[in-house]
């Protein structure tokens, strides 16, 4: 069973809802323009592997689909967040005998600096706080968010417009809400996320397309990189300018990145 809820201002959750409980559930948030989610297909793997891996019912996509178009067919440009929890039930940890999957749709503002960062780069802080290793989750977009509440309030006392984040073997994994991938004599690579780390819609969407080798990756491996670059289903793909006190040449990484793009369409 599944239930679809659209969120509102009226709308509310059961206080006894597993997700608010116990992160029990995942999300995808996805960029929709002209009243379409971009990459669609991808987020529907996403939530059905979430789904699989966590042991919950399968989701009923086409339901989901028919929701998902109805409730954004007014939305020039938007985000929309899709949140999945095992609804109520259980006693602790326990799951529910019968669990109805609660499905919750969210529309938000588009935000609006990602033009102008894809433009003009960003720089990145390297994160005091680093990400466990849990290969059962590793990968998945779940809702215990918990490491990145603390990466986004570590930021609060960093000069940066992101952070670069690693795991405790000091391997680079992601930024704090993106993914990252570089280009070094001709060669797309992206830090390997086995143990943590979620490979986000997008760096897969380019997966389908270029060959990108996921590679253990050290903060001074990547400091080495011809250009590195920051992606995810909302930002697209930013390029970096620096790393903390090391720069990276805006017009060198935007060509490589216009090549890059050149190469993908072409596929």
């Amino acid at each position: 069973m599944q239930k679809i809820i659209f969120t509102d201002a009226t709308s509310t959750v059961s206080n006894k809802d597993r997700g608010l409980n116990y992160g029990d559930g995942f999300f995808t948030t996805a960029k929709v323009h002209n009243c379409e989610v971009e990459h669609w297909p991808l987020h529907c793997a996403r939530l059905e592997e979430c789904a699989a891996r966590l042991g919950f019912d399968a989701l009923d996509i086409a339901a989901l689909t028919q929701a998902v178009n109805s409730y954004i067919q007014s939305v020039p440009l938007g985000v929309l967040k899709i949140v999945v929890t095992r609804g109520e039930g259980g006693r602790g940890y326990a799951l529910p005998e019968q669990p109805q999957t609660t499905i919750l749709l969210s529309q938000l503002a588009f935000p609006v600096h990602y033009e102008q960062q894809a433009q003009q780069g960003i720089k990145l802080a390297v994160s005091p706080i680093k990400l466990a290793s849990q290969p059962l989750l590793a990968g998945l977009k779940t809702l215990n968010r918990l490491e990145q509440v603390m990466i986004k309030r570590a930021m609060d006392a960093q000069v940066c417009d992101d952070v670069l984040v690693c795991d405790y073997h000091n391997n680079v994994i992601e930024a704090s809400a993106a993914n990252i991938f570089a280009i070094h004599n001709g060669r797309v690579v992206s830090p390997q996320l086995q143990n943590c780390g979620i490979k986000g819609v997008y760096l897969q969407s380019l997966c389908d397309k270029l060959e990108i080798e996921f590679i253990d990756i050290t903060l001074p491996e990547l400091l080495q990189m011809d250009a590195v670059y920051l992606c995810n289903s909302l930002m697209a793909i930013v390029p970096v300018i620096a790393i903390a006190d090391t720069g990276f040449d805006l017009t060198t990484s935007l060509k490589l990145l216009h090549g890059l793009l050149a190469k993908e369409s072409a596929c």
